[in-house]
């Protein structure tokens, strides 16, 4: 009983969120677009986001499907044009991550484009990632000079604990260009939560309870003696070991 129980809590909450995104899509971006300076229109955006997504995250909290343990969170939310890593072990890990860390984007695949219910939201604050090496470059680093944090997955998709997982050099790539500290940040949870291939309705009879553990900064200024192809290596290595 506990299960259907909290089954039917995460499906209502995920409706929820679905409602939100079109809200968010339809109503609130273009009202910014037309009220809001240029210049001020992505911070605007961003802070919609992180807004709307801290809610839904202490939503989830309030009614006792997940509980979120920070080491840091102070540090987070006070984060300023960092590149930040982190393992993806569940479908709703950037939901938490720009919960806790205000001014922040991520890298979106064009593909994401094509839904409609959240194709506004992605052309207005996030980076696509399968775009030209340079102009890709050029965007992150714009998004960093200007105060904001770029979130990455950098396994490209959710993993399951233990994996042997393969790393995107991205995060590595943009450090080096940009001159810009990458943040590890490790994500765990205590009970299969939203994994790959799971259902969303599989929550279990518990509160499922989120580790997130920021490490010490990468710094690429320590790797200014290697070449790029050596440097990149070292620090997706140090990722690796991290996250």
């Amino acid at each position: 009983m506990i299960r259907l129980w909290r089954s039917c809590l995460i499906l209502s909450c995920f409706v929820l969120f679905g409602f939100g995104a079109g809200v968010i899509s339809f109503f609130i971006f273009p009202y910014i677009m037309l009220k809001v300076p240029a210049e001020r229109r992505k911070f605007a955006y961003a802070g919609v986001i992180h807004s709307s997504w801290k809610f839904f995250k202490d939503l989830l909290q309030k009614i006792k499907l997940i509980k979120v343990n920070c080491n840091d969170e102070a540090r987070l939310a006070n984060l300023s044009g960092k590149i930040i890593v982190a393992s993806h072990p569940t479908f709703i890990d950037i939901v938490i991550l720009i919960g806790l860390i205000p001014n922040s984007t991520c890298l979106a695949k064009k593909d994401t484009l094509k839904n409609l219910l959240f194709r506004n939201i992605v052309k207005s604050i996030y980076i696509i990632n399968d775009i030209d090496l340079d102009d890709f470059k050029t965007e992150t680093d714009k998004f960093l000079k200007e105060g904001f944090n770029i979130i990455i997955f950098p396994t490209g998709t959710r993993t399951k604990p233990d994996e042997d997982i393969k790393l995107h050099k991205g995060a590595a790539v943009i450090s080096l260009h940009s001159n810009t500290a990458i943040v590890p940040v490790k994500i765990t949870t205590d009970y299969p939560f939203l994994q790959k291939n799971q259902p969303i309705y599989d929550i279990g009879d518990r509160v499922v309870n989120y580790n997130i553990e920021v490490k010490d900064e990468i710094l690429p200024q320590n790797f200014s003696h290697l070449s790029d192809i050596k440097a990149r290596k070292e620090i997706m290595d140090i990722i690796k070991r991290e996250i």
